[in-house]
């Protein structure tokens, strides 16, 4: 089991954070993850991991003028 944004998901093994993203429905381009406190980058979403128990945060970054 994993946390996404306080929200239980189950895990597999070889889940990527890409893989994280998509079950939870987040398309928008501009996101943040962190997995662990550790920031990721979204080039590294569909090569990284997520461990069994990972605690993760997915951010939209929204921008205005």
């Amino acid at each position: 089991m994993i946390r996404v944004n306080g929200r239980e998901l189950s895990w597999r093994p070889g889940m990527t954070i890409q893989d994280v993203l998509d079950d939870c429905g987040y398309t928008f381009r501009m996101i943040a993850v962190w997995v662990d406190g550790v920031p990721y980058r979204r080039e590294q979403f569909s090569g990284t991991a997520v461990p069994d128990g990972a605690e993760i945060q997915a951010l939209h970054m929204i921008s205005g003028g």
